[in-house]
């Protein structure tokens, strides 16, 4: 065969195996045999290795990738992969609807929302069930696939191109010549889709028994099985965890005017979507859906823990805008938790970053929704009187949320008599510290402020991934940076030097090296991440960023009012008063001083001067309607 009947058995080639890809994954028809598949797949292979110019990034051969990297590019996606809120409950989705109409139409009054309800049919829906795997970007230039990244925090993921490209139902190359032919050229130049990346039931159950006979750690769950798989640095360990794909949005705008429409458009281009997926004309419909498939979800060959709630109309979507980190238009109807029974085999009390003291039930080892359960948290001394928990008593556990596991209730029938009152401590269990509860509170809290575990959890938020981002140091080096007196507070990480970690039990001079130079690589932070990671009460990711967008400067917000801070949006009275109270702390002022001293850069955000910001201090009214 020479090259030029080589290149047309290779493009007939690609066409078919294309063709048959589109069919099993998108339309869920096999046309051909596996083995059938296979040896088209083996004999263009061949025909590329004899002919490697004839190959492009575009051919089926290419799913299994190259050699292994070192580590993940980082990616920043041009439209932020933003996360969920949650409803449990058909009140708390129907309460959802209500805020958003009252968001779109200026209401304020439950009779108003009412009218509007009898008025209108209310707000229309796309539902699709929540796939329980890994949230991926897929990026198209020309129509052949060029990045494909993870979720990460939000804004910038992870570039997990060469893993993702092994996956059958994710196609390399999309289908732009099925699309109308108006929008064609728009889709060739860009376009992104995002969807959900997981494993099935059938090959997780084949995965964990190859686990097993190798005497490995099994997965407690597809979710993480699906995660860790496409995080392999080795494509080809990727390869054989056989990974499936739906897309579940459409980013680029090709003109489609609903949610609905992006499931199309994505079909269409080459992309399977799930065909389970429903429009639903009101809410009533949606919690029709959501039953519908809590009692069904065992039957799929997935796991799936919810409902994804959209407002079909993208327009109204947009308007809606997003709050936090999550869009309002979009909600997750989550199923109830899975519930278990177990035996609480003691109650300790942990001390955090602030001293609160927080009570955990230590439970007899249980399986709740994939997951070993041995610890839960009581909340509080009022919590744990209120449900009336005692060491020894069998309750009942879930995942709140399919997260967090908590104590639903206790079965008292099940009490033999011998079962202990648990009380909370008068003094820190870690230090011996005076503990308080302040009047009205329900947190009691640990006043030593040299307290051990307080210090240690402060280091972890502090070097946490919101905050410094230092990667090495986890728990148990602080512990031993610690109990060796190398660091009495965070600011003494960063003038650590080789020859004082070397010495310490397991430290060889790589990994002290290495401790070092990570260290060194995050002196510079920007004014949010750095508020955020001074552990101020009450002041998370969001507040920390409004923080340093409203003021700008780090000098500002040291030195702002309780006034000042209170006019900013969603900062309440309490939080407000955490912040200033924090910047009048003489102890907290030392230790700021500290950190810039051993080097630290704030960097503040970027602002327009006064020539460049042309609108500043100019007011202007607006009549009529905006549509964003």
């Amino acid at each position: 065969m020479n090259k030029q009947q080589a290149k047309v058995r290779i493009e007939k080639l690609r066409k078919l195996i294309n063709k048959y890809r589109y069919a099993y994954h998108v339309l869920d028809k096999a046309l051909v045999s596996d083995a059938v598949s296979d040896s088209l797949k083996h004999e263009l292979q061949e025909l590329e290795n004899q002919f490697p110019d004839l190959g492009t990034p575009d051919s089926p051969t290419q799913r299994v990738g190259g050699k292994p990297l070192d580590k993940f590019k980082k990616v920043k996606h041009a439209t932020p992969m933003l996360s969920l809120t949650d409803a449990f409950t058909p009140e708390e989705l129907k309460n959802w609807e209500k805020r958003n109409l009252r968001a779109l139409h200026g209401m304020h009054t439950q009779a108003e929302i009412s009218k509007k309800f009898q008025e209108e049919k209310g707000l229309d829906f796309y539902a699709e069930l929540k796939m329980d795997g890994l949230a991926v970007s897929l990026v198209y230039r020309n129509g052949v696939l060029k990045t494909a990244a993870t979720r990460g925090d939000g804004k910038i993921g992870e570039d997990v191109t060469q893993n993702l490209k092994t996956i059958e139902a994710i196609p390399l190359k999309i289908a732009i010549d099925k699309l109308p032919a108006a929008i064609r050229d728009k889709a060739k130049k860009l376009l992104e889709v995002r969807g959900e990346a997981f494993m099935t039931n059938k090959i997780f159950k084949q995965l964990n028994k190859e686990q097993a006979k190798k005497g490995a750690a099994e997965f407690a769950n597809p979710r993480n099985a699906a995660a860790g798989s496409i995080r392999q640095l080795d494509s080809k360990i990727t390869a054989l965890r056989k990974l499936s794909f739906y897309a579940y949005n459409l980013v680029t705008d090709l003109g489609q005017k609903t949610h609905q429409e992006c499931h199309e458009l994505a079909k269409l281009l080459g992309f399977p979507v799930n065909p389970e997926s429903k429009y639903c004309k009101n809410s009533d419909e949606v919690i029709k859906y959501h039953a519908k498939w809590q009692k069904g979800r065992e039957k799929l060959p997935y796991w799936t823990d919810g409902v994804v709630v959209n407002i079909n109309d993208l327009a109204t979507f947009k308007k809606l805008g997003v709050v936090g980190k999550a869009p309002r238009g979009m909600i997750a109807f989550k199923f109830p938790a899975e519930q278990v029974t177990t035996q609480v085999e003691d109650i300790i009390v942990q001390v955090g970053r602030t001293g609160a003291l927080t009570p955990v039930a230590v439970l007899k080892p249980v399986s709740v929704a994939g997951s070993t359960i041995s610890r839960a948290t009581l909340h509080n001394e009022d919590e744990i009187k209120r449900k009336d928990v005692k060491i020894a008593d069998t309750v009942v556990i879930q995942k709140a949320g399919d997260v967090i596991p908590e104590v639903v209730k206790v079965i008292k029938d099940m009490r033999t008599g011998k079962e202990k009152t648990f009380k909370m401590p008068k003094k820190c269990p870690v230090c011996g510290g005076l503990v308080v509860r302040p009047k009205g509170g329900v947190v009691i809290r640990c006043t030593n402020k040299k307290c051990f575990a307080q210090n240690l959890r402060r280091y972890s938020y502090f070097i946490s991934k919101a905050a410094f981002n230092i990667v090495g140091i986890g728990p148990r080096i602080l512990k031993k940076f610690i109990d060796e007196g190398l660091v009495k507070d965070p600011a003494d990480l960063f003038v650590l030097t080789e020859g004082d970690i070397e010495p310490l039990e397991r430290f060889a001079e790589k990994s002290a090296s290495n401790i070092v130079e990570s260290v060194k690589e995050r002196k510079k932070i920007p004014l949010s991440r750095f508020l955020y990671a001074l552990g101020i009460r009450n002041v998370g990711e969001e507040t920390a960023i409004d923080l340093a967008d409203h003021f700008g400067t780090f000098s500002k917000i040291k030195k702002a009012s309780l006034e000042e801070l209170s006019k900013i949006p969603d900062i309440g009275p309490i939080v407000a008063k955490s912040i200033y109270e924090y910047f009048r702390d003489e102890d907290n002022l030392k230790f700021i001083d500290r950190l810039l001293k051993v080097g630290v850069k704030i960097q503040e955000p970027k602002r327009l001067s006064a020539k460049k910001a042309k609108l500043k201090g100019q007011t202007f009214v607006f009549t009529g309607g905006l549509d964003t």
